[in-house]
């Protein structure tokens, strides 16, 4: 499931417009779409309750891969700043 936040504002018949890029190529989706009214002067896009089903089993998991760190060597000789 992809959850993607967004602030807009409807036109003046009421209607609102959505285009959406995915990333998922020719393939039918399941929409589902909540509209919730902003209080005036509320700018920020509301966070996400929680993180999507299998987040950390997709990202930022390296726990099989022995990572080292080589030796950095020594720092450039630079001229000073004027």
């Amino acid at each position: 499931m992809l959850t993607i936040p967004a602030k807009t504002r409807t036109a003046e018949d009421g209607t609102l417009s959505l285009e959406v890029s995915t990333g998922i190529l020719d393939a039918e989706v399941d929409v589902l779409i909540v509209i919730e009214t902003v209080r005036p002067g509320d700018n920020s896009i509301a966070p996400a309750v929680e993180w999507p089903k299998g987040y950390f089993e997709l990202f930022g998991s390296l726990r099989e891969v022995n990572l080292e760190r080589p030796p950095q060597g020594e720092l450039q000789d630079r001229l000073p700043l004027e």
